[in-house]
């Protein structure tokens, strides 16, 4: 059996930059043309220079999409805050970010005891060491391949260093990319040993999405493969 069996690949678009007037009929041609989940960023206006939506539109989002796993990405200035509001609008996974806390084991603590999964993730700037104390304690990992708080920026190659650190480390680790992944950077995220896509505009400004997606999922199926 090989080294990392029990991992798979999965494929979360990112909304960020499809029809926000429309989040339901947006997300709902998304999981039809294959995707494994959803991946919502969260913007406050101080971590990062942007807003977009809160727990209010989660909770409308999953009423319609019970069965939908949601990946929240928090791009927030203090992720403690939200947890709770967040695992009451029905999202699955909660995603912080490192630099946003000076605790992070007390965010993941509430964030399990909220029911929900944890990741963790990595700005652009900050050394993948970081997370290494925390990793037994989270579902999964956030590379960080563009600086977040705007989508449609260009892939940073030099990220890949980080995710080939922890799959060389971690077999067994979920190891998640975000930004600018897209069928043009797809191979290097996968033979790096990433195996869970998010990727925004490559497949929701696509007029064939499920032609994407399957691009991208069988890019990194034959790396898992290999390993």
């Amino acid at each position: 059996m090989s080294s990392c069996a029990t991992i798979q690949c999965k494929i979360g678009p990112s909304i960020l930059n499809s029809d926000l007037s429309n989040i339901y009929a947006e997300s709902q041609r998304l999981l039809d043309s294959g995707a494994d989940y959803l991946h919502l960023d969260v913007m406050d206006g101080h971590f990062v220079p942007n807003l977009t939506f809160g727990h209010p539109v989660v909770k409308c989002l999953k009423k319609k999409l019970p069965s939908t796993f949601c990946d929240m990405h928090m791009m927030v200035a203090d992720p403690a805050k939200w947890v709770e509001p967040m695992a009451d609008a029905g999202a699955e996974q909660y995603t912080f970010h490192i630099e946003a806390t000076e605790k992070p084991l007390g965010v993941i603590r509430k964030i399990k005891e909220a029911g929900m999964k944890a990741g963790i993730g990595v700005k652009p700037g900050t050394p993948v060491e970081v997370v290494v104390p925390y990793i037994e304690e989270v579902d999964l990992v956030l590379i960080m391949t563009v600086e977040p708080g705007f989508g449609g920026q260009k892939f940073m190659v030099d990220m890949m260093e980080k995710v080939r650190f922890l799959r060389s480390a971690y077999k067994n680790l979920d190891i998640e990319v975000d930004g600018g992944v897209g069928p043009n950077t797809i191979d290097l995220c996968a033979e790096a040993g990433a195996n869970l896509i998010v990727s925004g505009t490559a497949i929701t400004k696509s007029n064939t999405p499920e032609e994407v997606i399957k691009l991208l999922r069988n890019s990194v199926k034959k790396c898992l493969n290999k390993c």
